[in-house]
């Protein structure tokens, strides 16, 4: 009786083939590491953008808070001329008395008088004061927006230099990844299975 032919031997693992299969790991290892540092450069572009809004947010409240500041400087320098008004009628008053006197003596009328002006006109000094403070602090929030927005401007020139980045490392991933796919097809290949087929390609690691 015969002996049972053997199956015929696989074909033989040699050194090159294991030297493609290294090739090819590293090139999908470099375009994964391509890729982190590409998503890396983006989250640091989303973080200066937030910061940016969450700064931009922060000057539209000043520039409200100034705004309402300036509107109350412009409400208490309103009550002014109406002041302005009755002191001049107080003083027409007290010439009218001085002048039915002869200006000889001064009685009680014309001292309450020139009391009233004396306390209108301090009330007068006083808005003044107040609405300059007001005044003040409205510039005072708005030197601080105008700080605050060069430091936006700082967080999103720096957010569009790492879009940038992750830009430029995004497509040496894709055109490495071509390359890899290209080189392993053409290599690969013609060394595929009985049907003349080469290898399926491995899945991209993104």
């Amino acid at each position: 009786m015969a002996p049972e032919a053997s199956p015929p031997p696989g074909p033989p693992t040699t050194p090159s083939v294991h030297r493609e299969s290294r090739w090819i790991g590293q090139g999908y290892a470099d375009i994964t590491k391509l890729r982190e540092i590409a998503a890396k450069h983006e989250r640091l572009s989303m973080r200066n953008q937030a910061r940016a809004a969450r700064i931009n947010t922060r000057i539209e409240k000043i520039r409200h808070q100034a705004t309402v500041l300036r509107e109350k400087a412009q409400t208490v320098l309103g009550r002014i001329p109406d002041l302005e008004s009755e002191m001049a009628q107080l003083e027409r008053d007290v010439k009218a008395s001085t002048d039915r006197t002869g200006g000889i003596s001064i009685g009680s009328d014309v001292t309450n008088l020139q009391y009233r002006i004396r306390k209108i006109q301090q009330k007068i000094v006083d808005l003044q004061h107040k609405a300059r403070a007001l005044e003040h602090r409205a510039a005072i929030k708005t030197q601080k927006t105008a700080e605050l927005k060069i430091k936006t401007e700082r967080f999103l020139e720096v957010a569009r230099l790492e879009e940038q980045e992750a830009g430029s490392y995004r497509q040496r991933a894709d055109r490495l990844q071509l390359a890899t796919q290209e080189e392993a097809t053409s290599r690969l290949g013609p060394a595929g299975g009985a049907d003349g087929r080469g290898p399926s390609e491995p899945p991209a690691t993104l």
